[in-house]
């Protein structure tokens, strides 16, 4: 029989049909839409229909080579941009009246019992502590942590200021201004001059300037004072020694301390800037001054601060890209960045502070943007493979393709510079997976 070929009038039998040509456009569109997915996929892995399927390689997408799981040691660490300068900043203000005579020139240091500037001609002197004057010292038998300062650093300073009297012992006050100067006894003993129609004790030569109980005493009265843990007592031997400070430093010598005498810090200070200048007026902003110690400060994010522990080591990269050793001293201040957006959002960081292990290994540099490299979570002698060769399981969890095709289902562990911690039954170092990039 012979075969009839009906062609349709205006049709070109060389060209396909309509439904023949959507379904090659549909086609076409399906593989540029998993050709977008893959590229975007190479971190997180391709989406696999199951745990043991053995698809063919799509047709197009980002290379796929092989690569063999390798033991090796993993860091999660983290690097941030911080800022290398000098310790605790602080504005130096005047205090009390007159005229600003002398300032010490800009990045001069200035140690305990050195002048820090000058008013009147009168020094400002500097003392170490915790707790600065916060009122005249004229009362004998004052009792207080300023107090304490004035003692300890008289004594360092190798002046003889006697005995304090013990925490728990009662002392009770005296006149205040002018206080007298000590008076030797026959028995070699100092006495203070009483207040009229007070009945205080001499000094026992211990240093006590007024009546002093031992522990268990009644409870002081108005003009009496226990002495607390870390309290000085203003004692008349301590008084004296004062005295003999103020002609050392060139004050009067009057066995009181104003405000305006002592500036205290918690160590040496560098003077960072000079505000004021001689002849401005004392009440007023002087300087700023820091500690003479080096230390990295870096702003971090809020989600980041949960691997951030004090005491935590890191290495700062100085701009020389030389290293240098150092731990997290502090985790402190809260500041918002950003403020200038729009909307008035910001990133909300903390600003964690480094210390050096060698400060003397950045002494060339004042200030400068350096890198700081926070060790985080170790792992030694792990299986690890690139992010890439993870393929995320429909149902759930990963998977690794070998390089015959077969899934092998894994546990991960920890993320660290490109790779994955892998875990499993069947996963073995030196085993061949195929990877993305």
């Amino acid at each position: 029989m012979a075969l009839r070929v009906t062609v349709q009038e205006g049709v070109d039998p060389r060209r396909p049909t309509a439904g023949r040509r959507k379904r090659k456009e549909k086609k076409a569109l399906y593989l540029a839409a998993v050709a977008v997915l893959l590229a975007g996929g190479t971190g997180a892995g391709l989406l696999v229909a199951g745990r043991g399927g053995t698809d063919s390689a799509p047709e197009s997408g980002p290379k796929v080579r092989q690569i063999a799981v390798v033991r090796t040691d993993m860091s999660g660490g983290k690097e941030m941009q911080g800022m290398l300068g000098y310790d605790s900043p602080r504005t130096i203000r005047g205090a009390g009246e007159g005229r600003v005579t002398w300032l010490p020139n800009r990045g001069a240091t200035v140690e305990r019992g050195q002048q820090l500037y000058r008013v009147d001609e009168r020094p400002a002197v500097i003392f170490y502590g915790s707790t600065p004057l916060y009122r005249r010292l004229d009362t004998p038998g004052t009792v207080g942590r300023d107090i304490r300062v004035v003692a300890d650093n008289l004594r360092a300073l190798g002046y003889d200021i006697g005995a304090q009297p013990a925490p728990g012992t009662v002392v009770r006050q005296q006149a205040s201004a002018g206080a007298p100067a000590p008076v030797a006894t026959g028995s070699g003993q100092e006495e203070t001059t009483p207040p009229a129609g007070s009945s205080s004790a001499p000094d026992d030569g211990a240093g006590r300037a007024t009546d002093a109980s031992p522990e268990g005493a009644p409870s002081p009265g108005p003009s009496q004072s226990m002495v607390g843990e870390g309290d000085g007592v203003l004692t008349t031997s301590l008084m004296s020694a004062i005295e003999r400070w103020q002609k050392t430093v060139g004050m009067d010598q009057t066995g009181i301390l104003d405000l305006s005498d002592v500036v205290v810090t918690k160590s040496a200070v560098r003077v960072s800037d000079v505000l004021a200048q001689n002849g401005d007026e004392a009440s007023g902003d002087l300087m700023t001054v820091t500690a003479t110690t080096k230390s990295v400060t870096v702003p971090v994010e809020s989600l980041d601060m949960g691997s951030i522990t004090s005491g935590q080591r890191v290495t700062v990269v100085l701009p020389d890209r030389a290293t240098v050793p150092g731990r997290v001293a502090a985790i402190s201040t809260v500041v918002q960045g950003e403020q200038g957006q729009s909307d008035g959002t910001g990133q909300t960081k903390t600003n964690v502070t480094v210390s050096l292990d060698d400060p003397r290994s950045a002494e060339n540099i004042d200030s400068a943007p350096v890198q700081a490299r926070f060790q985080g979570e170790s792992k030694k002698g792990v299986l690890a493979v690139p992010v890439g060769a993870l393929l995320a399981l429909r149902e759930g969890g990963y998977a690794v393709r070998l390089s015959g095709g077969r899934l092998v289902p894994v546990d991960t562990g920890m993320f660290a510079q490109g790779l994955v911690e892998i875990s499993g039954q069947g996963v073995n170092e030196g085993m061949k997976v195929e990877t993305t990039g």
